[in-house]
């Protein structure tokens, strides 16, 4: 995917979190281990948000492999240690299809 379809993706994921009570805390936060593409708040619970655009969902969560969320994972842990943060946090992902966008929270169960 090209960089300004994931831009676009991400922008529209965005829009979606603020629709539903989130409030974006940063995007695009990066470590050596890789990249969180948003992390936003809502109710005390922060969010790792991984966003992944396709033309239908089953193409989208599939891009979403045991590598991707390892790196996912250890990102999280990158940015609470780097903030010197202890919240409730969860990691899900976001998929951006032409029809819809769905939420799916908690890929790591």
């Amino acid at each position: 995917m090209s960089r300004a379809k994931g831009n676009l993706a991400e922008d529209l994921a965005c829009g979606f979190l603020l629709e539903n009570g989130f409030a974006i805390v940063e995007r695009n936060f990066y470590s050596r281990f890789g990249e969180i593409d948003i992390i936003a708040v809502k109710e005390e619970v922060l969010h790792f948000i991984e966003v992944k655009s396709a033309l239908d969902y089953e193409s989208a969560i599939g891009n979403i492999g045991p590598k991707k969320l390892s790196r996912l994972i250890k990102t999280g842990y990158v940015y609470l240690k780097k903030n010197a943060l202890n919240p409730d946090y969860m990691y899900d992902a976001l998929i951006v299809t032409p029809k819809e966008i769905r939420h799916v929270q908690n890929i790591t169960i």
